[in-house]
Order: C-alpha cells, then sequence, then structure tokens
C-alpha cells in the first residue's frame, strides 16, 4: 500500500517543479503532504444568502492540490427555494450534474453544429436542493455569461451590444449599470 502511495505522489508531482501544468506549477515530491490529497469543503452547505439565493463550492485544482494532473474536478452546488445558477460556461472541461436532493430545472445549449438546441429536463420544487457536478479538467474555469457580457471591465461598447443582441441602447445602458453577482 505505501508504494501505491508513493506511485502516486510520483506521478501527481512530477519531479520538475518548474512544470506547469494546465495553470499550475508541479509541486515537488518531497514537499507533499496528506493535506494535499484531503478536501473536506464538501461537508457544509454552501452560504445561499445572497442575490441569486445559490453557492457553488468549488473543489478544482487551486482548491484541492491533489488533483493536479489528474484532468478531473468537481463543484457542490447548494440552492435555496427559488435559487437560480446563472447560465455559464466552462471553457476547459465538460460537466455532468447528479441531484443529491430536491428539484431543479437544469439545461444545456449545444454549439453551433446542432443549431444552438436547448436541452432541459423539468423536475422543479420549492425546497432547498443539492447538486454536484463533476468536470473533465483540473481547472476548467467558470465563465458566467452575464457577468461576462455586461459587468466585464472595461465594459464592451453599448454599440456592439446593442448590434448583437438587436436591443435599445437603454437596456444595454440598464443591464451595465447593474451589480453582477458572482456566485462560485
Amino acid at each position: 500500500m505505501i508504494q501505491h502511495w508513493e506511485l502516486r505522489l510520483v506521478n501527481l508531482f512530477p519531479y520538475d517543479t518548474k512544470t506547469f501544468v494546465n495553470g499550475k506549477f508541479c509541486k515537488d515530491p518531497k514537499q507533499a503532504t496528506a493535506d494535499d490529497f484531503l478536501f473536506m469543503w464538501f461537508r457544509n452547505p454552501g452560504n445561499t444568502a445572497n442575490l441569486l439565493r445559490s453557492k457553488a463550492t468549488q473543489a478544482f485544482v487551486e482548491q484541492f492540490l491533489g488533483l493536479n494532473t489528474l484532468g478531473t474536478s468537481m463543484a457542490r452546488i447548494d440552492f435555496a427555494p427559488s435559487a437560480l445558477k446563472p447560465p455559464l460556461s466552462q471553457p476547459r472541461g465538460s460537466e455532468v450534474l447528479v441531484m443529491v436532493e430536491g428539484m431543479l430545472l437544469v439545461g444545456f445549449v449545444t454549439s453551433n453544429q446542432l443549431k444552438n438546441t436547448l436541452f432541459t429536463k423539468l423536475n422543479i420544487g420549492n425546497t432547498y436542493a443539492l447538486a454536484f457536478s463533476g468536470l473533465s479538467c483540473q481547472n476548467p474555469g467558470v465563465i458566467t455569461i452575464a457577468n461576462a457580457v455586461f459587468g466585464v471591465k472595461p465594459p464592451i461598447s453599448a454599440e456592439a451590444l446593442t448590434k448583437a443582441f438587436q436591443v435599445d441602447q437603454k437596456v444595454v445602458d440598464y443591464l451595465q449599470a447593474q451589480f453582477w453577482y458572482n456566485n462560485n
């Protein structure tokens, strides 16, 4: 068993500590500790006392060093009643969502190859909900669409957004003036 553990450390943390793997420098295996392979943040619910009433607790390589070079990560997503997890994208990873408790309306939009088709499964309730997502990358990134379009600094030109969304400039000005909450 100890030999397997030592092999695992070598695989996770190549000896070349100058190696940059998928956004993270590899750790010297001599510096590795058991805590690098322990993630305890999923045992407590996330704080849903926010504008969106949801909270994603990420276990990406930044929060869980033992994931480095493994090509996987996870997140716990807590939802208060009437909560929202806004449309988002993980630009470097695919996601699978597992419902543990409660009911949600969950969906995804395909890429242009299928003409941006929405696939959704309706299962709505008025109680607390808990889901876990598994991601195909240790650092999948999170781009919350509304924040990226209307809350970016410096702002995207109102003229460009007016044309892109085919709306009046007052709508764009209003959306850009909002406080865009990030619950990741």
